[in-house]
């Protein structure tokens, strides 16, 4: 199965960006309205409708951390077989990963952050103890084959830290390659950074990892996701998380933005002439749809753009 799911990741055409959608988890985690597993499952049907193909479809954690995230596993089963779309989860141990594997997901992830201090608020241990904890899941994912994705929360600032050092981002990557991720989405969890510093970060990074192991995940708290996954872009990233409509608020600034809206990101992409595969106008009317169902503002100002051009139309 690896080799089958990894072709999807790496397409040696340098004008396609693979879109790796996090609505359905990282999203709908952060939204208080709880969905149905009907809801849910025709929120992602309509992804893969759009042209999505990789779709973060759930996550197997104690439902007392993240209650929409509970009917994950029945939510997955009720998932169309397709071998052109990856559904991933996060398992985030060894009781997460087997839950995981008794469903149709065929690639999860595991996640860190490159703030001591972050970790120590969220899941009370180190960093070291964090990956230390993974290896179950890296070891029952190579026993079956399963592809692992990393996440690092936190690379471009903390909100207890503050800063965060560009060494601390490299080492915790590279911690995770080397337990076994196949790729690491390097996350601005509070969405503070800028080009420059997104450009500084990166040129670290990729002195020492190929660009093909790296993925960006921008918040858009202070507006600067598109031109932060812009700066990537040109540096020779071509992995990057969104979330339909904007999903999933900043928790730690209450009514700021969260996510990246991926109609946005795929807007900006085509129009500079890259690649993703995905109908755009159809990812809006998908976009439009979860925000209503969730009495929420649409987030992408490119999805509710296109709205309101067809409905004049």
């Amino acid at each position: 199965m690896s080799s089958e799911v990894n072709a999807t990741h790496i397409t040696g055409d340098p004008d396609f960006v693979r879109i790796v959608e996090v609505g359905p988890r990282d999203g709908l985690q952060n939204e208080s309205k709880l969905l149905s597993v009907e809801q849910k499952v025709h929120l992602i049907k309509g992804l893969i409708d759009a042209g999505v193909s990789y779709i973060e479809a759930g996550s197997f954690v104690s439902p007392k951390w993240a209650p929409q995230m509970a009917s994950s596993a029945e939510v997955i089963q009720q998932l169309p077989e397709r071998k052109d779309v990856v559904y991933a989860a996060l398992t985030p141990n060894l009781k997460g990963m087997e839950a995981a594997l008794q469903t149709q997901v065929n690639e999860v992830a595991v996640f860190t952050a490159a703030s001591e201090a972050f970790n120590q608020r969220n899941i009370n241990c180190s960093i070291q103890e964090s990956i230390e904890r993974f290896q179950p899941v890296f070891a029952l994912a190579q026993e079956r084959n399963i592809p692992v994705r990393g996440y690092v929360s936190c690379v471009l600032g903390c909100p207890y830290e503050g800063r965060i050092e560009i060494s601390q981002v490299l080492k915790t990557t590279k911690l995770l390659l080397e337990a076994g991720c196949y790729e690491v989405s390097l996350g601005d969890t509070i969405g503070v950074g800028s080009t420059h510093q997104v450009a500084n970060l990166l040129k670290a990074l990729l002195s020492e990892i190929q660009s093909d192991r790296l993925a960006v995940h921008f918040h858009d708290t202070y507006g600067q996701a598109l031109a932060n996954i812009d700066t990537a872009l040109n540096l020779g990233i071509r992995t990057v998380d969104a979330s339909v409509a904007g999903l999933g608020g900043c928790p730690y600034a209450k009514g700021a933005s969260g996510n990246v809206a991926t109609e946005d990101v795929v807007y900006m992409l085509h129009g500079n002439g890259l690649k993703t595969n995905i109908d755009l106008n159809r990812l809006a009317m998908v976009g439009n749809e979860i925000s209503a169902l969730l009495a929420r503002n649409n987030g992408s100002k490119a999805g509710l753009a296109l709205s309101q051009a067809q409905s004049s139309q």
